[in-house]
């Protein structure tokens, strides 16, 4: 079999049968016509490389791409592979410690908890990882196979071909202005923690002692009932937390606006963090009495010493966090 032979049966071998004999008529027609009359081995790999690698060629009589997800789709597949990753493994990891706490029964020990979440919250991540990769590989790949353009131009985000005038809307952003993505799960993390903390306060917060090989939970910290009158505010923070971090993953950088709701979070934080604490039963009645006992103090030097530190710390983490903001959101 002569060279011309093996490159046409090198093509059409990666077409579909039924178009097979066709097209290897038309391409033995093609090099035919290209060749001199007298032609020599030489001539005909020139003209072979004129018409390119079988795998290339064979991909223009294809009505579908050879390729997973192709240059006019890709570059929007990677910015949403990289915006929804994140938020995913936070979700999954606030289910792990929802689904674990549902059913803790106080028992454990804390350092047995922590390793447990910690365990069991990276295998989720991993697994709700894979599983977010491969649902949005799959859907592109479809897009792409049933998108019959021609057009190989990659897309914008907007899934509108580029034009020059996309160029105004991207705007330098300084290092110091830009929210990574790491900054947007650490927020996410936070939020996690301090919910989980709230919510199961009495099983987690308070003073523990040492027995044998275990730590034990030997006075709660805070009366969780009272914690769990104002679950509806609670829930409300929370919410508004994890939209504010959706929101900087999607700006990618501190704006004003961005300043503003960060400012009106922090106020609407801490006025609920400070009704909260002012509680007087907000203490449990076993923490007082081991505290007062160990200080030797009264209990309302102790409620003073509390809430009044734990004011003045939240506060002061509302001012820097708000002062941060603007500073960032302010710079050229």
């Amino acid at each position: 079999m002569n060279l011309i032979e093996v490159y046409i049966h090198e093509v059409t071998r990666r077409l579909p049968e039924k178009n097979r004999e066709d097209i290897a008529l038309e391409l033995r027609s093609t090099i035919e016509d290209m060749l001199p009359d007298d032609s020599s081995e030489e001539d005909v790999k020139a003209v072979l490389e004129k018409l390119g690698s079988p795998v290339t060629l064979a991909s223009g009589y294809r009505d579908q791409p050879m390729h997973l997800i192709g240059p006019r789709y890709f570059d929007v597949y990677m910015s949403l592979l990289k915006m929804i990753l994140p938020i995913a493994a936070v979700i999954s990891l606030i289910s792990i410690i929802a689904e674990y706490f549902i059913g803790y029964n106080g028992q454990e020990a804390v350092i047995n908890v922590v390793l447990d979440i910690t365990g069991f919250g990276i295998w989720r991540m991993i697994e709700v990882g894979i599983q977010t990769f491969f649902w949005l590989t799959l859907v592109f790949a479809v897009i792409e196979r049933t998108d019959k353009g021609k057009d190989v131009q990659p897309l914008t985000a907007s899934l509108q071909k580029w034009t020059p005038d996309d160029l105004k809307n991207i705007a330098y952003i300084p290092k110091k202005k830009a929210i990574s993505k790491c900054e947007v799960f650490g927020s996410l993390m936070w939020t996690a923690i301090w919910a989980t903390l709230y919510f199961y306060a009495y099983h987690l917060v308070g003073i523990y002692e040492g027995g044998g090989d275990r730590l034990e939970l030997v006075a709660p910290a805070f009366n969780q009932e009272v914690l769990l009158q104002y679950w509806p505010i609670v829930v409300i923070v929370i919410g508004l937390e994890i939209a504010l971090a959706i929101y900087k993953l999607i700006k990618g950088q501190w704006t004003r606006k961005m300043a503003i709701s960060n400012t009106v979070l922090q106020l609407l934080g801490t006025v609920v963090f400070i009704i909260i604490l002012l509680n007087t039963n907000i203490l449990s009645h076993d923490f007082i009495t081991y505290m007062t006992d160990l200080f030797t103090i009264t209990s309302n030097e102790l409620k003073a010493w509390i809430i009044g530190g734990g004011i003045f710390l939240f506060m002061i983490s509302a001012v820097i966090n708000v002062f941060d903001g603007f500073r960032k959101a302010s710079i050229r």
